[in-house]
């Protein structure tokens, strides 16, 4: 994609160079500002329509003293870059890449690149809101905001220009029709109220833009997140998603390039990246062999989009999660007396334990944590990639079997060799079977409240655990036998 470049009088190019480490890139490093600057023009980025760059222009550059003309050079002093080598790269230690970080803007990104940047989830993400910011405005070089390939076709952009201009032509109408069905509460501004009906209308129609529509992210993250979002950006079988890995490992060898210095050494990050890239090709060569690589449109009609698929954890788990902290007793003799309590009783705990929330900030503990969900949705949105890589699965995707295997092994008994390890005693025969008590489950990850099996299994199983004295190969001594 040829991304739209923007120009700048004399005068703004020398007020942006100290603080910006390219003027014309999509991808660019906060340099030389005040953490609270940075900050604040990220969280100002969500509701605004143009760039970066012409956002500090605008709105911040006149209340900063000047920056005194020098373009960033990106030194890190002599002593700190060898220490880096010794410490970082030599003896691997890791965790000292965790010790500093960089503000990114990254422009121009499609909405499946959002996806892909964020999945590391170990950063600050800040995305221009399509609440907030209309679509129907051309780009500077004329045309519809979407990411374009030569390599998509006609047919793509022909359908993009016409999904976008039902947009264009829908807001106005949607607008005014927020206007007359919310009238101007006292006391409120017109200029208030306008702005309410546009944000309505825009929330409403935001459901037409396609995945290829183009935003504007911020990123604030730590070299650490950098170096494997890098790696996996580099390794991705999107063609986008690889050039902007590219752009980012380019800005932040401007910014920070000890942090990143593995990532083009071939037995380092040239390693990494064969590695998932051969993990990326296994996943599809299975899925093809299985039959799981159906493409859009041969999914059956009707049923629910989304489906729950399992639940790790019941009332009791959660319930002893939330007493943990306050508790002295083994989890064992907690669960023994919550087994005692009434459904009035329990009903009473439960809502004590979380506490009246007077806001979403209010976080009712980390003893939710005990239940996990996993579901499945249909109809997700497959990328395309040209003849040279083969297709990939979604980033959505991606993501949910990223999550899967997480939950699967936070817990020994999910592991296919642990599976393989339970006793068929422990199989489930509850005569009170239900959608989510089959005699084919083993017993242990049963949800059924009713399943009396499945808690003989539970309470077997932490009773088996707590006798871990770390002797075996696969148990670590320093870590709770749970």
């Amino acid at each position: 994609m040829e991304y739209p470049v923007e120009t700048f009088t004399p005068a703004e190019a020398a007020r942006l160079a100290p603080h910006v480490t390219s003027l014309d890139g999509p991808v660019f490093g906060l340099v030389n500002l005040p953490e609270t600057v940075k900050g604040a023009l990220f969280a100002r980025y969500s509701r605004y329509q143009g760039t970066l760059r012409r956002l500090f222009l605008d709105e911040f550059a006149d209340s900063l003293p000047d920056g005194g003309g020098e373009a960033f050079d990106g030194a890190e002093g002599e002593r700190a870059a060898q220490l880096y080598e010794r410490i970082f790269v030599g003896y691997g230690d890791d965790s000292v890449a965790q010790l500093g970080g960089a503000h990114l803007a990254c422009e121009w990104v499609s909405n499946v690149l959002t996806k892909v940047l964020q999945r590391p989830r170990l950063g600050a993400y800040l995305e221009q809101s399509t609440r907030y910011i209309p679509y129907d405005t051309p780009l500077p070089a004329g045309g519809y905001r979407y990411y374009r390939d030569p390599e998509l076709g006609p047919e793509y952009e022909a359908a993009m220009d016409e999904i976008f201009g039902i947009y264009a032509a829908a807001l106005p109408r949607v607008r005014s029709w927020a206007e007359g069905a919310f009238t101007r509460a006292d006391g409120e501004s017109e200029a208030a109220h306008t702005r309410a009906c546009q944000a309505k209308a825009l929330d409403l129609l935001r459901g037409l833009l396609p995945a290829a529509s183009l935003s504007h992210m911020g990123i604030f993250a730590t070299g650490q997140t950098y170096e494997q979002l890098v790696l996996h950006l580099l390794a991705h079988p999107l063609p986008e998603a690889r050039h902007y890995g590219r752009m980012i490992l380019d800005t932040l060898q401007q910014v920070m390039p000890s942090f990143v210095s593995r990532v083009e050494r071939p037995d380092r990050g040239g390693e990494w990246v064969t590695f998932l890239e051969q993990r990326e090709a296994a996943g599809r060569r299975w899925a093809a062999r299985l039959g799981l690589d159906r493409e859009p449109g041969e999914e059956p009609d009707g049923g629910p989009s989304v489906r729950l698929l399992h639940v790790d954890g019941d009332e009791d788990a959660l319930l002893a999660s939330l007493l943990f902290e306050a508790a002295g007793a083994p989890e064992e003799v907690t669960r023994t007396r919550l087994a005692a309590l009434s459904g009035d009783e329990r009903r009473e705990l439960l809502t004590d334990l979380l506490g009246g929330r007077g806001n979403r900030r209010h976080r009712p503990g980390r003893g939710l944590e005990a239940l996990r969900y996993r579901f499945s949705g249909s109809g997700l949105a497959r990328t395309s990639a040209p003849a040279s890589r083969t297709s990939s699965r979604p980033p959505a995707s991606r993501a949910s079997t990223a999550a899967r295997s997480t939950s699967r092994t936070r817990r020994g008994t999910g592991s296919p060799r642990a599976a393989r390890r339970a006793p068929r005693s422990t199989r489930c025969a509850s005569a009170t079977a239900s959608a989510s008590c089959s005699t084919s489950t083993p017993a242990r990850r049963c949800s059924s409240s009713s399943c009396a099996p499945a808690a003989r299994a539970i309470r077997a199983t932490a009773r088996s655990r707590t006798r871990c004295t770390g002797r075996s190969s696969r148990c670590t001594r320093r870590s709770p036998a749970r």
